[in-house]
């Protein structure tokens, strides 16, 4: 009887262990490298019933509910996987990771983070994320065109396999059609009608991502486009010749900004707040399609329209990555390829949530997933896939989003 009970305890002890060393497999520094080399359904089996903490930033509601609303009980329902998100600037995401990094701490709190331009160069050359992942993603395999440069390269920083592609989205202007019949149709025409209409636009901060995107544009337009700013990536020369072109034109429309351009909006959501409210009547964004929950909420006047310049407007593609020290490195790579599956990038098309473009090449698509791609109605004030594409432009070098923010203050707002 003993005998019998001596065995049984050593079978059970070597259960435990062998679960521990199924938990260490998915978390451990040895552990995430052995991950690369399992099957895809090997990877699937280590997630099942796992919990994966999603880091992102949450200003936006229509995403949040998406991630809460959709995301999280399909992610179940498909991998029993709960979902928990975490609103977090990127910015403290990386010097919480960062700080983890310095303290040798192998096993965090955070197991995907969305990322992309300087956060994902400062994360890679820091060392802060897990990886080569995304060629492991079968969604990435079969729908993605992994061809393309702006999969390949994330602001001028190549990506291998550190990052997967979430989404892709477009620079556009919104306006209330009631108050403007016409908007502008180039910067030339912009700066003319914010001098005929003082106190109704302003632009957010240059810290701020959208704020920073608005100044790219004036950028591009001040050098004549972005070719020359991505012959040689971040290039001084370039800068040198047409600065003073840039910051004529901010400091010549500054006195007739909102309150006379002695302040400016810390971020997009205080620039929408004015907005709503009438006291400026444009806002602007990095989602070709963000004003459509605006304007189902009542947050946005029905009224409202999106508009490109000429010069057109710049577009990128924003990505899902895993931090270096992932307690749960298989679960964030299935959640990761669950969120680009064609289900998953199709509720996110869609403007009831988000409404933002795809990730995925839509040629690639399966055929019941093209056809309700060509018959959704992405809402009155989304401008026409084919306006958008024409008006396409590239993002460039993330050095130029940091000259941006370290000389806006000196050369704008302190030279009133």
């Amino acid at each position: 009887m003993k005998t019998r009970l001596l065995a049984l305890s050593l079978i059970i002890v070597l259960l435990i262990a062998a679960g521990c060393s199924n938990t260490n497999l998915n978390n451990s520094d040895n552990a995430g490298e052995e991950l690369k080399e399992k099957d895809w359904s090997d990877i699937t089996e280590l997630a099942e019933g796992s919990k994966v903490r999603i880091f992102m930033w949450g200003g936006d509601e229509g995403i949040n509910r998406y991630m809460d609303e959709w995301v999280a009980p399909n992610l179940k329902e498909a991998h029993n996987i709960e979902l928990e998100r975490v609103p977090m600037d990127t910015n403290e995401i990386l010097q919480k990771l960062s700080t983890e990094k310095r303290a040798n701490k192998e096993e965090g709190t955070i197991d995907i983070i969305w990322i992309n331009g300087e956060n994902f160069k400062n994360a890679k050359e820091f060392e802060l994320l897990y990886g080569p992942f995304s060629e492991k993603l079968p969604n990435y395999q079969n729908y993605v065109d992994t061809e393309s440069l702006d999969v390949q390269y994330d602001f001028g920083t190549e990506v291998e396999g550190l990052e997967a592609p979430w989404g892709k989205v477009q620079f556009v202007f919104q306006y209330d059609e009631e108050k403007i019949p016409t908007p502008p149709a180039n910067f030339e025409e912009l700066k003319d009608w914010i001098k005929e209409n003082p106190g109704k636009f302003t632009y957010p901060d240059a810290n701020d991502f959208t704020g920073n995107a608005f100044l790219r544009h004036v950028l591009y337009d001040a050098v004549g486009g972005p070719e020359k700013l991505l012959e040689n990536g971040y290039d001084e020369k370039v800068l040198a010749n047409h600065a003073d072109a840039l910051w004529s034109y901010l400091r010549e429309i500054q006195p007739s900004l909102w309150r006379n351009g002695e302040t400016y909006p810390a971020t997009l959501t205080d620039l929408d707040r004015l907005y709503s409210q009438g006291e400026v009547w444009m806002t602007m964004g990095y989602n070709e399609a963000r004003a459509e929950s605006l304007i189902k909420d009542g947050i946005f006047p029905e009224s409202t329209k999106s508009f490109v310049l000429d010069s057109g407007s710049i577009g990128n593609t924003h990505f899902l990555a895993i931090p270096f020290n992932s307690p749960n490195k298989a679960g964030a790579m299935v959640a990761i390829d669950f969120l680009m599956s064609p289900d998953a990038q199709l509720a996110k098309y869609e403007s009831t949530y988000w409404g933002e473009n795809m990730a995925l090449d839509p040629t690639k698509l399966p055929e019941d997933a093209q056809e309700k791609l060509a018959n959704m109605d992405r809402g009155a004030s989304v401008l026409s896939p084919e306006k958008l594409s024409e008006s396409l432009l590239p993002e460039v070098d993330a050095e130029y989003v940091n000259w941006l923010k370290e000389h806006w203050v000196n050369e704008v707002v302190q030279k009133q």
